[in-house]
């Protein structure tokens, strides 16, 4: 009996000894393994911290993504896997008494559950619109959805070139843009960005600004140091044609082309370059042999009437050059050495007036040549003081140009009483338009209007220093003392077309 007992006792320490590897105070326990990585790619994230519900044991991940929970009593439970900046996400899992369970977390950046903001809807300038000016104000709506912080892109497009005008980190719904050209399809978009999701675009609205009002007058002001050219219109409004980050002068329209000319300031070098009407398309045209002359002021050059191509000095020589730039010939020699300082060529291509002098501006002529470069007629020869304005009329009968009458010269090329002469050819007399000048001023820069009942010209005291006013006056005035009128102030180099 006692053997019976002694057997039974050691049976049951036996099995008490066995079922202690298996639990913990008695409650039956098993492990849970696991990897995280990130959805999509599955690469494996470190240290993302791995806990349960109900509460057991917390580990975090190595540098493979992986982790293991050891002795998790035998239940269900949620494992949560969290790590900042990455949505927590949560696994259900029943561990089992001596087994183990193994799940994989796929975590997402926390923004992943952001919603994209709606795609704007363009307000105005309404789709299809025409005739705008050139300053618009853009607006658009947009919804937030997830109350982020919006930051709005605006693109402009148009259908002559392929520059894309581009203005970002707007924070309202509108924006205004000035300065665009006339005559001008556009198309533009708007791209909103939550700093989240990816950009949405808007769709694209079209909408035109008015042509560019007819004009004939172009001139010159000064600003910031710079000559800039500016135009007017039929209203007398005023529109700059180039910046005042350039130096450009000396503007001369071509009507069949309706292209403008006019010399800029590269460097040490003074170019010919053309634009359209509203000062776009602006394109440098000579490039190896520049414009020079002994004083770049005094130096005009002349369109051939068809628009094909325009004629400038260098100093003696004469050239042409195409007016897309190429095809660069030298077509005349000056045969005494002078200076050729300004030339006009014929309405009807068939001579050219050139105004010559030596190096200090002085010792003057004007005369006429044909194409072979023959000379025709002379105007003016070898006077004392400043020649300048040169111009022909359409029927190459009349030269208009300026002459100081006082004769006087100096090394700052000063002029004490320039005047305005018409010339008629065939009668070889010259006609004085400036009687009516006041005194102790200059006539400069003269131009006939388009039908030549006017001259359009420059005057200004003989100081050498004050304000350029452009005026008008009649060739052949009814009255004497009303023949001049003041058009604009503060502007010089006048062009009417």
């Amino acid at each position: 009996m006692k053997s019976i007992k002694y057997i039974f006792t050691l049976f049951l320490a036996i099995v008490v000894l066995g079922c202690s590897e298996e639990t913990i105070d008695n409650v039956q326990i098993g492990t849970i393994t696991g990897t995280v990585v990130t959805e999509g790619n599955f690469e494996p994230i470190e240290n993302v911290r791995i806990s349960t519900n109900p509460a057991s044991s917390t580990v975090f991940t190595d540098e493979n993504g992986e982790f293991e929970l050891r002795n998790v009593p035998a239940a269900e439970y949620s494992v949560q896997a969290r790590k900042d900046s990455l949505l927590t996400q949560f696994q259900g899992v029943e561990v089992i008494p001596d087994g183990e369970v193994n799940i994989v977390f796929e975590m997402k950046p926390e923004t992943a559950n952001n919603l994209a903001p709606k795609a704007p809807m363009l307000v105005s300038p309404e789709n299809n619109s025409e005739g705008l000016s050139r300053n618009i104000t853009f607006t658009w709506t947009s919804e937030n959805v997830d109350d982020d912080d919006l930051n709005y892109q605006l693109e402009i497009r148009n259908d002559r070139n392929n520059n894309v005008q581009t203005y970002s980190n707007i924070t309202d719904t509108t924006y205004t843009v000035d300065d665009l050209n006339y005559g001008y399809k556009y198309f533009w978009q708007v791209r909103v960005s939550d700093s989240v999701n990816e950009d949405v675009l808007s769709e694209v609205n079209t909408f035109s600004t008015l042509e560019f009002p007819k004009s004939r007058i172009a001139y010159v002001k000064k600003i910031n140091g710079n000559n800039v050219i500016f135009s007017r219109d039929l209203n007398e409004n005023e529109y700059q044609l180039t910046s005042a980050d350039h130096n450009s002068f000396r503007p001369r329209k071509n009507h069949r082309t309706d292209k403008i000319a006019f010399l800029r300031t590269i460097g040490s070098q003074t170019h010919l370059f053309t634009m359209n009407l509203d000062g776009s398309g602006q394109k440098q045209i000579t490039s190896n042999i520049p414009v020079n002359g002994f004083n770049l002021d005094k130096v005009d050059f002349s369109w051939a009437n068809d628009g094909a191509s325009l004629v400038y000095p260098n100093f003696s020589k004469l050239y042409r050059v195409n007016a897309t730039g190429d095809g660069t010939t030298q077509i005349y020699s000056e045969p005494n050495g002078k200076f050729i300082t300004e030339v006009d060529v014929s309405n009807d291509n068939s001579r050219m007036a050139l105004l010559v002098n030596d190096a200090n501006g002085y010792n003057a002529s004007i005369y006429l040549i044909n194409n072979e470069g023959q000379k025709t007629s002379t105007v003016v020869s070898n006077v004392d003081g400043a020649l300048g304005g040169l111009n022909l009329s359409v029927n190459n009968n009349m030269v208009l140009y300026a002459r100081d009458v006082s004769g006087f010269e100096s090394e700052d090329y000063r002029q004490l009483n320039s005047q305005l002469f018409v010339y008629n050819i065939n009668t070889q007399e010259a006609l004085n338009i400036s009687d009516n000048k006041p005194d102790g001023t200059n006539d400069l820069d003269p131009r006939f209007s388009p039908n030549e009942a006017e001259v359009i010209f420059v005057n200004t005291s003989n100081d050498g220093i004050s304000q350029n006013n452009i005026y008008t006056v009649e060739i052949n005035p009814g009255s004497v003392d009303e023949n001049r009128t003041l058009l604009y102030e503060n502007a010089f180099m006048p062009d009417w077309e």
